[in-house]
């Protein structure tokens, strides 16, 4: 008769109970659409945090630690203060390619009206002391938590890629100084400079689950511009004896509207608008000078400098009618427009039909706004920026059934549905790595 070591039998006993479960079990999947859903709980609160937390430009210390944080704690090697606040991750695995994916860190200065539990309830005062509500009006939160995904999912699956990887948090998108600030602060010096460049916009029309991606320009060049009029104060009930600033800007605000349709070819794209015109102090008080802000946008060169000549000659010879000083023309805040390198477009394009479906994938049509991403690819990265879709198709036909717009970006209305626009986010962006960097057979 055998003796039964009843510590074993009980063992042998729990792993015959235990083996069905462990067999039944899920594998942690490298397919990243399986990886998004196991993660979308952590990502979600991640998205969420960022979200009430914004930062302004310039001004993203928080955002940055955190965003450094997060890329550490995935196993990369971590860079701060490049550029201002600006943050590189970098991992290397093996002979290859390198590649850079970039998110922007900064958000607007817009009171958030979206009454969603997370929203931002942050208040800072600007430079001039006038408070302003801070919030993600423009989705750089998604961008920003969609590259943590990619910092954690491709750490986790190095056997999907081959080559170097440079996680890129860029500062003062809005202000579209912070992309050219790291260069300058040696980007493409003091790490491997990119054979390829990738980042995503979320796009509030159109729907989650779909992206668009277009070669050639997509964004547009832009320039801020300050014009100072000036002139001579006084009485406003004598003003035969003053040289009346406001009147001379409102001659040279109509001025401005004949440059794009007069004076440049009507098949290149240009825009100049005033968005903002500050003069006087009372009602019976002419003032000494009149300020204008104006925004200018155009897609080449030539147009550019075009549209810069024309707004100088404007302004003098309104003053010059005048009878007033010269003005005060300043050009600041400038961007160049973006332009998708086209091969590397097309190539994405295929990519994201194959992860997405052909009907998921859009031509991204040309837009007036920009984006400073465009200084990477004019330092010589091939660049592919892309549209993510970010609102449920449903809240879209919604919208159209009232005949409503939809909240567009830097609406303090606009918000994303958070799960679906990280799923697309993260499949996409892991399917552009696959590609890129395939590992060596």
């Amino acid at each position: 008769m055998h003796k039964i070591n009843i510590a074993s039998f009980l063992r042998l006993h729990f792993l015959a109970l235990l083996l069905p479960a462990l067999l039944a079990a899920p594998a942690r999947s490298a397919d990243p659409k399986a990886w998004a859903k196991e993660h979308m709980e952590e990502l979600v609160s991640l998205y969420r945090h960022f979200h009430s937390h914004p930062e302004l430009s310039q001004f993203e210390k928080e955002t940055a630690a955190k965003v450094a944080q997060e890329f550490k704690s995935a196993g990369w090697e971590v860079t701060t203060n490049i550029g201002g606040h600006g943050v590189v991750g970098l991992m290397k695995n093996g002979k290859g390619p390198t590649l850079m994916l970039r998110c922007d860190l900064d958000a607007l200065p817009v009171v958030e009206q979206t009454n969603l539990v997370y929203a931002s309830k942050i208040k800072v005062k600007e430079p001039d002391g006038n408070e302003v509500g801070v919030m993600h009006a423009c989705g750089h939160d998604i961008h920003i938590t969609n590259v943590v995904a990619m910092a954690r999912y491709l750490a986790a699956n190095k056997d999907q890629w081959q080559g170097t990887i440079m996680l890129i948090g860029q500062p003062s998108e809005e202000r579209v100084s912070g992309a050219n600030a790291m260069i300058k602060d040696g980007l493409f010096e003091r790490f491997p400079k990119p054979d390829f460049g990738v980042a995503l916009h979320v796009d509030s029309t159109l729907p989650t689950g779909a992206v668009a991606v277009s070669g050639g320009y997509t964004l547009a060049n832009s320039d801020a511009v300050d014009v100072t009029i000036r002139g001579r104060g006084g009485h406003g009930a004598a003003p035969h004896a003053t040289v009346d600033p406001i009147v001379t800007a409102a001659q040279f605000i109509v001025s401005l509207q004949t440059i794009v349709s007069r004076e440049v070819k009507p098949t290149e794209p240009a825009v100049i608008t005033v968005g903002s015109i500050h003069g006087g102090s009372k009602h019976n008080i002419i003032g000494d000078s009149c300020h204008l802000e104006l925004t200018v946008r155009s897609y080449s060169d030539a147009v550019r400098k075009q549209l810069h000549a024309a707004i100088e000659r404007k302004a003098k010879a309104a003053a010059l009618a005048a009878g007033a000083p010269e003005p005060i023309v300043k050009f600041h805040e400038g961007t160049s427009a973006l332009f998708n390198d086209e091969d590397l477009a097309a190539r994405l394009r295929t990519t994201f039909t194959d992860v997405l479906g052909e009907d998921n994938v859009e031509s991204a049509e040309k837009s007036m706004g920009a984006e400073d991403f465009s200084e990477y690819g004019k330092a010589g990265v091939p660049i592919v920026m892309y549209r993510l879709g970010s609102v449920d198709a449903r809240r879209l036909a919604r919208y159209k059934e009232l005949g409503q717009a939809a909240p567009s970006l830097h609406s303090a209305l606009y918000y994303p549905d958070v799960e679906e626009t990280l799923t697309t986010g993260i499949v996409t962006m892991a399917g552009a790595v696959f590609d890129l960097l395939q590992p060596a057979k």
